[in-house]
C-alpha cells in the first residue's frame, strides 16, 4: 500500500485551514459572507511585487477559501481608490505589507501602512530585496507635512515587527507565500478563538 507523505509545512497548513474552517459553525457564521470585508489585505508596491509575491500570495490565500484584498483584483474600473482601500483596510482582520526597494516611494503604499499601524492591525511584514533599516522615506519634499509624520511614525513601527525576509535572486516564492499564509491563518484562528 503506498502512503502519501507530506513535508511538516503542508501538514501544518491543513490543519490550521480545518480549525479555521471549524470555527465557522451556525453559532458562528462563517467569516466571509460580507463581500466588502476582507480577511487579509495585501500592501505592496505594484511595480516591485504585483506579478510576483502579491498575486501569488492572493491566489494562495483565495484557494484556502479566505477573504484577501489586492487592489487589481478587487477593484474595478470607476472604484474611488482612496475609498475603496482605506474601507478594505479598516474592514480587515490582518494585514500583509511587502516591503520592497520602491516601496518607500510610494505615497499609497505609506498611506495603507499609516492606516494598518493607526488603527491598531496586526501586520505581517514580507521584507522582499530591502532590509529593515533600508526602509527610508523617499521624496520626503513631495509628502504634504501632516502625512509625513504619520508615514515615518508607521515605517519605524514595521521595521521592528518580526516578519519574512525574501530574496528574489536566492529565494524560492512558493515558501514564502506558504509560510506567510499559515502566518495569516494562525492570527485569524487567534483571533477568532479571542472572540469566544
Amino acid at each position: 500500500m503506498h502512503m502519501q507523505r507530506y513535508s511538516s509545512a503542508a501538514m501544518k497548513m491543513m490543519y490550521f485551514h480545518r480549525s479555521f474552517l471549524a470555527l465557522q459553525t451556525p453559532t458562528n457564521p462563517p467569516l466571509l459572507t460580507n463581500k466588502k470585508a476582507c480577511d487579509v489585505f495585501i500592501n505592496h508596491r505594484g511595480i516591485d511585487t504585483k506579478r510576483t509575491i502579491a498575486s501569488l500570495l492572493y491566489d494562495h490565500l483565495s484557494r484556502l477559501d479566505l477573504q484577501p484584498f489586492l487592489d487589481n483584483k478587487n477593484m474595478k474600473p470607476g472604484d474611488k481608490l482612496f475609498d475603496n482601500i482605506d474601507n478594505a483596510i479598516k474592514n480587515c482582520k490582518v494585514g500583509v505589507t511587502v516591503f520592497s526597494p520602491n516601496y518607500c516611494k510610494s505615497y499609497f503604499c505609506l498611506h495603507e501602512l499609516a492606516l494598518f499601524m493607526e488603527s491598531k492591525k496586526k501586520i505581517i511584514p514580507i521584507f522582499c530585496d530591502i532590509k529593515p533599516s533600508q526602509l527610508v522615506i523617499a521624496n520626503v519634499g513631495k509628502v504634504p507635512a501632516k502625512d509625513l509624520e504619520r508615514f515615518k511614525s508607521a515605517l519605524e513601527e514595521a521595521k521592528y515587527t518580526v516578519g519574512f525576509t525574501f530574496n528574489s535572486l536566492k529565494g524560492n516564492l512558493s515558501d514564502v507565500v506558504i509560510k506567510t499564509s499559515e502566518t495569516v491563518i494562525e492570527s485569524l484562528i487567534e483571533m477568532e478563538s479571542k472572540k469566544q
